[in-house]
């Protein structure tokens, strides 16, 4: 094993987004063997970096579902955007959704989030909101924000609302300019729908990543739990999934762990890729 790419919200961080201290220890045990550790996330870089500097040595963040490959430090190794015209057009298709949706920039701090219309009490998406408040801002249309290419452009909201607007994407007649990455929490009713560069997924950009490493699929572990994981998983040599992960998953006959709140990517790590369980 040269390359172990985890995931964060469902896998890494327990359900009260806590990073375990077994799987901080895991984690540090393998990069001591000389294992390279990628974060492979949803979340923007900024969103992500407080988790990886709970965690030890040199990482490499996969983030915004593959669309920015970046180190520690936040310098660009691969970046994919989305071009503004295919994001102004996916604006233009769905307006019915306006609510929850945002446009995603790569920028060093302020502007990187832009809302049209936000409901700072949304149980939803207080928590988001609040983690991120120095990173967002509003526009009013939002399309008035597209003076750059953004990363994505991301709509959340309830699981049922969000599978429409993932019905209403893939039926345009643009779907070809861009790819969806899909996550879903059941269990809080919560779901996440980021439209991205056609050529993105947490998989291709894994495998990208593995290539300029120098590295065989055969050589890469990747641990996920939810929708907008099955790409890297379909490409890792080591595919596990989290106990807790969703039903599209488990239904594939992959490796299964323990949960992220028994601590399952400890026991992945040690299992597969130390050969101690």
């Amino acid at each position: 094993m040269r390359l172990i790419a985890i995931d964060i919200d469902g896998t890494l961080l327990d359900s009260r987004w806590h990073l375990p201290e077994a799987n901080r220890r895991a984690i540090a045990q393998a990069i001591d063997c000389g294992i390279e550790v990628a974060l492979v996330t949803g979340r923007r870089f900024d969103f992500a970096k407080p988790i990886a500097e709970q965690l030890p040595g040199p990482l490499t963040l996969i983030v915004n579902n593959g669309a920015l490959i970046k180190s520690r430090d936040g310098s660009n190794h691969v970046r994919h955007l989305l071009p503004r015209r295919v994001a102004r057009k996916v604006l233009g298709a769905t307006p019915g959704f306006r609510i929850g949706a945002a446009v995603v920039f790569d920028r060093p701090r302020e502007n990187q989030v832009i809302f049209e219309q936000m409901d700072w009490e949304d149980p939803g998406r207080k928590s988001y909101f609040e983690r991120n408040r120095e990173f967002i801002a509003q526009a009013t249309p939002l399309e008035s924000c597209l003076t750059e290419d953004p990363i994505q452009v991301m709509f959340s909201g309830p699981v049922e609302r969000m599978r429409e607007v993932e019905n209403t994407l893939r039926a345009l007649p643009l779907a070809s300019e861009f790819a969806l990455a899909v996550t879903e929490y059941e269990s809080r009713d919560f779901g996440l729908v980021d439209v991205i560069h056609p050529d993105c997924s947490k998989g291709a950009a894994l495998a990208e990543w593995a290539a300029l490493r120098g590295l065989e699929r055969e050589q890469v572990m990747a641990i996920g739990d939810n929708l907008n994981d099955r790409e890297m998983l379909e490409y890792a040599g080591v595919p596990v999934v989290m106990g807790n992960c969703v039903p599209g998953l488990k239904a594939l006959g992959w490796r299964e762990t323990l949960s992220n709140d028994q601590n399952g990517v400890a026991v992945a790590i040690e299992a597969y890729a130390l050969g101690q369980r």
